[in-house]
Order: structure tokens, then C-alpha cells, then sequence
């Protein structure tokens, strides 16, 4: 369930993020994009990445852990 989560939040901040850089004005579905102001989308989506990336690096060591 936890890389589930961690694999969401990469995906919506690496999305939203690419989504941001390439200009896209379009509707999306990446949830930051749509929730906060614009001149919060790029900061928003890179936290959004690096937690997904946290929540999965700490899974990871958990799971090592426990053998």
C-alpha cells in the first residue's frame, strides 16, 4: 500500500512538473494543477516528486530491514 502511495506522488510531480515546463495549457488530470494558483505548480509538483521518491527509498529500507 505504501509504494502505491509513493508511486502516485512521483507520478503526479513528475507529471504536473512536465506537464508545467513543456507549457501545456490544456486540462489535466495532475491534482496540484488544479488546486492551487498557478505560481505554485512547479514548486508543488517537485515536492510532490521527491516525496513519492522518499515514501519509496523508505519503503525500500523497511523492507530490507525486516529481512
Amino acid at each position: 500500500m505504501i509504494e502505491l502511495l509513493g508511486i502516485l506522488l512521483v507520478v503526479q510531480g513528475a507529471g504536473g512538473l512536465i506537464n508545467r515546463l513543456a507549457g501545456a495549457e490544456h486540462p489535466s488530470w495532475f491534482v496540484q494543477l488544479h488546486v492551487l494558483p498557478p505560481r505554485l505548480h512547479v514548486i508543488a509538483s517537485i515536492v510532490l516528486l521527491g516525496a513519492g521518491v522518499a515514501v519509496l527509498f523508505a519503503n525500500r529500507a523497511r523492507n530490507r530491514r525486516r529481512g
